[in-house]
């Protein structure tokens, strides 16, 4: 089976239906870093929440302070809500693709770690490279759930589109695939979230179950200039044709 590991976005959608379940690994684990959260919401130190939160105007924040253990919920693919998912376009795939993506995406959420595309997440806002209190959640997260995730990914082939970012939350220590996009032979950074949301979109919909389909896998707009082997890592870089 085909794993995808992928980043959250800042902006998220408001609302969901979903009924709550245990997230991927363990509850209790988040259970410390979910409560300081709170904690500070709670507390309605104005400073605080702001410096959280990322924003300058206070009333910015306000659609965000409700209680993580108590607010309607949403699948987290589909409560990302940044230029990725827009390219992913989740809510415009039929249901069988829709379920490929919550079984095999695992995302790294600046609050909640790494959980499945179909976990079931609150709305709530972390500025990426915030500390939650005395948290920081890429130490706190690759320390907890490191072993677990070995263990989930077991022999399964690894897609790896995060942001560099997020490496921080989880060090691959078996084989995996990252991609490049170049344009006009040069590097694509904004606009790489772009592309990983059209790669896993192209992945889900046609179930690719392994690297060896991948690579037999024709995406629109995307070439294949070069592949590149280093150690445990295979790096497959992408012309961008349109």
């Amino acid at each position: 089976m085909l794993k995808i590991l992928f980043s959250p976005s800042e902006n998220k959608k408001n609302g969901g239906m979903e009924t709550k379940k245990e997230l991927f690994g363990s509850n209790d684990a988040r259970e410390s870093i979910l409560s300081e959260y709170n904690n500070i919401l709670k507390k309605r130190d104005k400073e605080s929440i702001k410096n959280l939160f990322g924003f300058k105007k206070f009333s910015d924040c306000l659609p965000y302070i409700n209680d993580v253990f108590d607010s309607p919920l949403m699948c987290a693919i589909e409560r990302y809500d940044g230029v990725a998912y827009d390219y992913l376009g989740f809510n415009s795939l039929d249901e069988k693709t829709k379920e490929y993506l919550k079984a095999n995406t695992i995302i790294f959420s600046n609050l909640y770690g790494p959980i499945l595309g179909g976990d079931t997440i609150a709305n709530y806002k972390v500025k990426q490279g915030n500390n939650i209190g005395e948290f920081v959640p890429d130490k706190f997260y690759r320390d907890r759930f490191s072993y677990q995730l070995d263990l989930y990914l077991g022999d399964s082939d690894i897609l790896d589109l995060r942001a560099g970012y997020y490496d921080k939350f989880y060090e691959l220590k078996k084989p995996y695939t990252t991609l490049k996009f170049l344009k006009d032979k040069k590097t694509v950074s904004h606009w790489a979230k772009a592309y990983r949301g059209l790669v896993l979109r192209a992945v889900a919909q046609k179930g690719i179950n392994s690297m060896k389909e991948f690579m037999a896998l024709e995406i629109e707009g995307l070439s294949v200039s070069e592949i590149r082997v280093v150690k445990n890592k295979t790096e497959i870089i992408y012309d961008i044709v349109n």
